[in-house]
């Protein structure tokens, strides 16, 4: 229940709490009348204490990343000559797929010749 739904039940709960005994002060009140008030009085006693009782909402946990987790940290220097490869950090499937990945503070990376490739980081190429 949002707060402010909260409040506006607990200002009309008091004020039947505090309006029942208006019918049973004014103009002797009959059988109807008193059956009536206790009526409306327990109902507001009622709506006071579920208001009361009620928690406030709070955003569901974000689901967790389907997948892997990839994370590469402090990688250390990849150098790649005469059209090869060379990878110091993650080399992932190409294409779109579900995880994540996280590079911090990677190297150096060299690539020399046609061809070549150097990653310090994360691939998914």
């Amino acid at each position: 229940m949002s707060p402010g739904w909260k409040l506006t039940v607990v200002v009309v709960a008091v004020a039947g709490i505090v309006s029942t005994p208006l019918f049973w002060l004014l103009d002797s009140p009959d059988t109807g009348q008193l059956v009536g008030a206790s009526v409306q009085a327990a109902v507001a006693v009622g709506a006071l204490a579920w208001a009361l009782f009620q928690r406030p909402q709070t955003s569901p946990a974000p689901a967790p990343v389907p997948g892997p987790v990839d994370t590469v940290a402090d990688t250390g220097k990849a150098e790649a000559t005469g059209g090869g490869s060379a990878n110091s950090g993650v080399l992932g499937t190409g294409g779109a797929g579900s995880g994540s990945a996280t590079v911090e503070r990677s190297g150096d990376s060299t690539a020399d010749g046609a061809g070549s490739r150097a990653n310090t980081g994360v691939d998914h190429s």
